[in-house]
């Protein structure tokens, strides 16, 4: 049964028209289809349109956030050496025989 509503369903239109490689509009998240029929929509129908808009925008955000995360990680992957500390290198290039060594003497 479809709910009464008392207020029209506006929009969620924000002016930024343009339509990503999926062919949702870049800013309200909007299939072509939606775009276009929204006049024709039920009030029960836009609602379902725009519940879906706000789960394709936190698909989006989320996209975008671990895209940022991946790259920030690359970089410091990228700038930071890898140190191993088990084989000691003197400055000629020769390994310094530690197993004599302790701390403790």
């Amino acid at each position: 049964m479809e709910q009464l509503s008392f207020f029209a369903v506006p929009s969620p239109c924000i002016g930024v028209c343009q339509s990503d490689s999926r062919g949702y509009c870049m800013g309200c998240h909007r299939s072509r289809d939606e775009r276009f029929n929204w006049m024709t929509f039920s009030e029960l129908q836009k609602q379902d349109v725009i519940r879906l808009c706000l789960q394709r925008k936190r698909r989006r955000q989320y996209a975008i956030h671990k895209a940022k995360q991946l790259e920030l990680q690359t970089l410091q992957t990228a700038h930071t050496p890898q140190l191993d500390f088990d084989t000691q290198i003197t400055a000629d290039n020769e390994e310094i025989d530690l197993s004599g060594f302790s701390v403790d003497e």
